[in-house]
């Protein structure tokens, strides 16, 4: 029970890597507050994680509405009490080279994974300063530590993510705040299938990495779980790459 009496919102919370962190938190004792703009399948992990005899609850939030933020984070303090920590995971990624990317395609990548995480620790600070401290995981990719012949658009946010990590933890750790970065690799999720179309691609990926596998959720999700925990409380400004190696090339 690592996060006993801590209260967690996470985003993009509904499918994937957020799923499982909001039942991997859930079952290691936080109260759980998952968010995303997938209503019927965030409503759905949320009765799962109550029909195990744990506490969360399911909000919509559009993580580049401020406004949205503002109400997600009352909800969770009205709730629960409090926020101790905040999972910034909600993104998107579009293949495209930079001639070929439009302007509102490099809009929405960087609005979702940049301009929401920076609206979530704005609004989320306040609140962890009340309760005396908190921590903030932003899950970046190793796409934001190379470059990607993929996604440049993808790559340029997760890597704003990154440094947008390191400037929270210089600010803020005086108070008790701490603020990490998580770097998944190729991970199989509805996002990963967008990036290998078969099953002879995902082998071929699989096999450039040291660890010869592609990654799962509960791989990030047990990241997540060090850096929400007091376990974690001397880490801060951290780059967590949780790849299989792929970055260490």
């Amino acid at each position: 029970m690592r996060l006993t009496g801590k209260v967690a919102l996470i985003t993009g919370g509904a499918r994937g890597q957020g799923a499982e962190e909001a039942r991997l938190f859930a079952r290691e004792g936080a109260k759980v507050v998952i968010a995303d703009v997938l209503d019927t399948d965030g409503e759905r992990v949320a009765a799962e994680i109550g029909e195990a005899g744990q506490d969360a609850i399911y909000i919509h939030l559009d993580v580049t509405q401020e406004t949205e933020w503002r109400q997600a984070i009352r909800t969770a303090v009205s709730t629960f009490g409090k926020l101790d920590i905040l999972v910034n995971n909600a993104g998107v990624w579009r293949r495209n080279t930079i001639e070929n990317t439009p302007e509102d395609e490099w809009d929405l990548i960087h609005d979702v994974n940049a301009k929401g995480v920076f609206l979530g620790t704005k609004l989320a600070i306040p609140e962890m300063r009340k309760a005396g401290g908190g921590s903030i995981i932003n899950i970046s990719s190793t796409a934001g530590l190379v470059g990607s012949p993929r996604s440049p658009a993808y790559s340029a946010s997760k890597g704003a993510v990154r440094l947008f990590t390191k400037s929270t933890a210089l600010q803020y750790g005086s108070e008790g705040i701490r603020a990490n970065s998580i770097h998944p690799g190729q991970i199989d999720t509805p996002m990963g299938d967008q990036v290998w179309p078969d099953a002879n691609a995902r082998t071929e990926m699989a096999s450039q990495r040291p660890i010869q596998r592609i990654g799962v959720p509960q791989d990030i999700a047990y990241g997540a779980l060090y850096l929400a925990s007091d376990e974690s409380s001397f880490v801060t400004g951290a780059e967590l790459a949780i790849d299989g190696g792929q970055s260490a090339a």
